[in-house]
């Protein structure tokens, strides 16, 4: 019998807290799990075999530096990010959405993505709910990120509504694209959607029930620790896994 994407398998009876496991084409992952980064397709100082040896199931991957350097092309030629690195484990990729929209200065955002400066050697681009899927379906990832807005911290409520409802225009996009995607390698990818919305309570919530609406088979909780106090945090986070299905992964991103 086929596995399920996420199965919980316990929960506490004082808190929120709970555990469960993954199941990827590329092993088992108990949760909740830290994950290593490896932004360029690489844990600085670790080879993979450390990564092992140290109890590492699933590490991160950037999309934003993996696109610009070596290239998804490269990659892809190489069979995928897991042949690339020589990792056997699972891998994770976010959008670049974070990276791209810090650069401020370099970048301009639309209702169809984001134009963007490298920050390697000033050529332009441009990131769309529709590219972002393709690299990362390139990659091979095992499970994917949507393409959103990280708000700065901090936000008007103005432009907190405002780039939420891109964020959710753009996982609407990315949903439907998901449905009629066809497996580039034998192994399965999963696309999660982000919670975005600032520190406003309602826009959260909002933001959290129309995702779950488009029924990912995963979800992040994005836009937090990038100033704002602990406390603000743990209330945005505990807002948000209250609206989420229990049923589905919850990944919060940092």
């Amino acid at each position: 019998m086929k596995a399920t994407f996420f199965n919980l398998e316990h929960k506490d009876t004082g808190s929120k807290a709970r555990a469960g496991v993954l199941n990827t084409n590329h092993g088992r992952i108990s949760t909740p799990v830290f994950m290593p980064v490896g932004t360029q397709g690489t844990v600085k100082t670790m080879t993979p075999r450390d990564l092992i040896e140290h109890g590492a199931s699933i590490i991160l991957g950037n999309t934003y530096h993996l696109y610009l350097r070596p290239g998804h092309e490269l990659i892809e030629s190489f069979g995928g990010l897991h042949k690339f690195m020589s990792w056997q484990g699972a891998i994770l990729t976010d959008s670049g959405g974070f990276q791209v929209f810090s650069l401020q200065e370099l970048r301009k955002i639309d209702e169809q993505g984001v134009v963007f400066q490298s920050h390697i050697d000033g050529s332009r681009h441009k990131f769309t709910p529709q590219s972002v899927l393709e690299i990362q379906w390139s990659l091979g990832s095992d499970i994917m990120m949507v393409l959103d807005e990280c708000a700065p911290y901090p936000a008007s409520r103005e432009y907190a509504e405002k780039s939420n409802q891109l964020t959710l225009n753009w996982a609407r996009q990315a949903r439907e694209l998901y449905a009629q995607w066809q497996p580039l390698y034998d192994h399965q990818q999963y696309l999660f959607g982000i919670v975005q919305g600032s520190v406003y309570e309602d826009i959260r919530e909002y933001s959290a029930n129309e995702l779950v609406k488009m029924d990912f088979p995963g979800y992040a909780i994005g836009g937090l620790a990038v100033g704002e106090d602990k406390e603000t945090m743990y209330r945005i986070t505990e807002l948000c896994t209250d609206v989420l299905p229990e049923n589905k992964p919850r990944y919060l991103m940092g």
